[in-house]
């Protein structure tokens, strides 16, 4: 994957709504080792297991990053969490 996923994802974490510090650098971590695609569905599956809301526009781009690194499992379901 190349360094633009890992600085979306990067993006993508800093303004996600996960406030556990462990899975936080357990994403960091991941991504520290080249592993974007299981970084970006741990951020994701995360979101969806502690049921924090997100916005349409978050939404939006977590599922655009999905299409591009061909994950389309790890924003299934997260629609269910969307606030407007």
């Amino acid at each position: 994957m190349s360094l633009s996923y890992r600085a979306r994802v990067v993006a993508l974490l800093e303004e996600s709504p996960l406030t556990a510090e462990a899975v936080i650098t357990d994403v960091r971590h991941l991504l520290s080792h080249g592993e974007e695609a299981l970084a970006f569905d741990t951020m994701c599956s995360w979101i969806y297991e502690d049921d924090l809301p997100i916005t349409r526009q978050y939404h939006a781009r977590l599922v655009a990053m999905a299409d591009e690194m061909d994950t389309p499992r790890s924003v299934q379901r997260l629609d269910e969490l969307l606030i407007d």
